[in-house]
């Protein structure tokens, strides 16, 4: 890293002979603070023109093309209006954005970086079992045959608590013959959806948040919203069975995977079986520890 920023101080020293610039001496630290600022710009655009801040962002160019028009005619009242109403207008764009910026951090705390280096994630014991793997794949395509609507939420490492409370308690172990018995039609549980932890039920008739994606298909219902909108604001898996169809549809990080079969379902379920079980840096040099001794 000494030696990068020595050739950067280099380079800037011989640009600064030939340009003229003020001689500035760089250190390791200066250009490790180059980098995060880049990094944290290149984030904020990405963000920006994923959502629909990037119209604004265009506005807002247009309207700081018209202030420096005016500042460079001096146009006073122009100038006067640009500047009083610039701490109302950040007040206006976080009210008017406040659903973006909250997933935006609900994005970055789902990183979990010092989770995962601390071991401060969900243990493995909440993972679900293969056995709860085909149970799931056999009860969803049972319902499938007979044009039962389900919707089914698979949680993962962000707990799902604040829509668990809006359900019915259910702590089961979860079977194919419980999920076609909670989805049959005109039963007390079937509106709603199901919440999965581990190998248990642990509520139906929960409400999800449904996605406002313009991205989604029109003839896409309520239970396929749900699914995607319980993807956006979690790391979980939702599975959909279609009452018009009987079609299975798969919901991960607000991306729908329309009428899927079941060996794609089991791959997807695997995956999210086994993802974050490798071992983290404490346990990697609690390892290392051991066998040293």
């Amino acid at each position: 890293m000494q030696q990068f920023a020595g050739m950067l101080s280099e380079f800037y020293d011989k640009a600064s002979t030939i340009l003229g610039l003020p001689d500035i001496s760089m250190s390791w630290v200066d250009v490790v603070e180059i980098l995060i600022i880049s990094f944290l710009f290149y984030h904020i655009l990405l963000w920006i023109k994923s959502t629909r801040a990037w119209n604004l962002f265009k506005g807002i160019l247009v309207i700081l093309v018209f202030v420096l028009i005016a500042a460079i005619f001096q146009m006073n009242t122009i100038l006067w209006l640009a500047q009083n109403t610039l701490n109302v207008g950040l007040i206006a764009l976080v009210i008017i954005f406040q659903p973006e910026l909250r997933k935006a951090l609900e994005n970055l705390g789902g990183k979990n970086l010092f989770g995962r280096l601390f071991n401060i994630n969900r243990t493995d014991q909440n993972k679900f079992s293969d056995k709860t793997i085909e149970e799931l794949i056999r009860a969803c395509y049972a319902m499938g045959k007979v044009k039962t609507g389900a919707l089914i939420v698979i949680e993962d490492e962000i707990l799902l608590n604040e829509y668990v409370r809006t359900g019915i308690d259910v702590d089961a172990i979860l079977t194919s013959q419980l999920l076609i018995n909670i989805f049959e039609k005109n039963t007390p549980l079937h509106d709603g959806a199901v919440i999965v932890r581990g190998d248990r039920v642990i509520s139906a008739t929960c409400y999800l948040p449904l996605s406002d994606s313009l991205s989604l298909s029109k003839d896409l219902g309520t239970r396929h919203r749900a699914a995607v909108g319980i993807s956006e604001v979690s790391d979980s898996m939702t599975i959909v069975v279609s009452e018009e169809t009987g079609k299975v549809s798969i919901a991960i990080r607000g991306q729908l995977y329309p009428d899927v079969n079941a060996e794609f379902l089991r791959e997807k379920l695997q995956y999210l079986q086994n993802r974050n079980h490798e071992a983290t840096g404490l346990e990697l040099l609690k390892r290392r520890l051991k066998n040293g001794k």
